[in-house]
């Protein structure tokens, strides 16, 4: 089929881009405009691995055709701080141990990002039904809960509580 030119808002920076009809949003960030943060994880839209912003919600790229993106706001891992000034939900997953491959870690903060803009203060229930979508096989999730509740607590001027784990001898053995 012949490619046809999108206009994607990406990172707050209209890009152009050629772009067949059935062309998946992933491929595009990662092999045309060269946005390697966003990983491809199953095909499938069941590990969350390739979740980005879209207007401001979480949607899976390898299930996205990049034409139905045109317009929109679209962010990507990329978007969220850099190596000089961490944003707070990245620096909380760092300090938390909130990644240990880091392969899942994009998806991970991105879904943490919408829902820290949607509720500032998320409920133990909006966390895990916010982070449902996205799996990780290496940390067994207490340490990225950790992370989000530290990032919520960072990002409203206060202190986190620290979550009791096995290792600090509050949780299950």
């Amino acid at each position: 089929m012949a490619k046809r030119i999108l206009t994607l808002n990406v990172n707050g920076t209209p890009r152009e881009v050629a772009a067949e009809p059935q062309a998946l949003l992933l491929d595009v960030l990662r092999d045309t405009l060269n946005l390697t943060g966003t990983k491809r994880g199953c095909d499938l839209g069941t590990c969350g691995c390739c979740t980005v912003l879209v207007d401001g919600v979480p949607q899976l790229s390898c299930l996205t055709l990049a034409s139905t993106v045109a317009g929109k706001d679209v962010r990507t891992i990329e978007s969220v701080g850099n190596s000089e000034a961490l944003h707070p939900v990245q620096r909380a997953f760092a300090e938390c141990g909130g990644s240990q491959c880091g392969f899942c870690t994009p998806g991970f903060i991105m879904t943490t990002c919408a829902l820290l803009d949607e509720s500032p203060r998320p409920t133990d229930a909006e966390i895990r039904e916010a982070l449902s979508g996205n799996l990780c096989r290496c940390t067994g999730y207490v340490k990225i809960f950790e992370a989000v509740k530290t990032a919520a607590a960072e990002l409203n001027g206060e202190k986190a509580a620290p979550v009791a784990t096995a290792r600090s001898g509050g949780g299950a053995e």
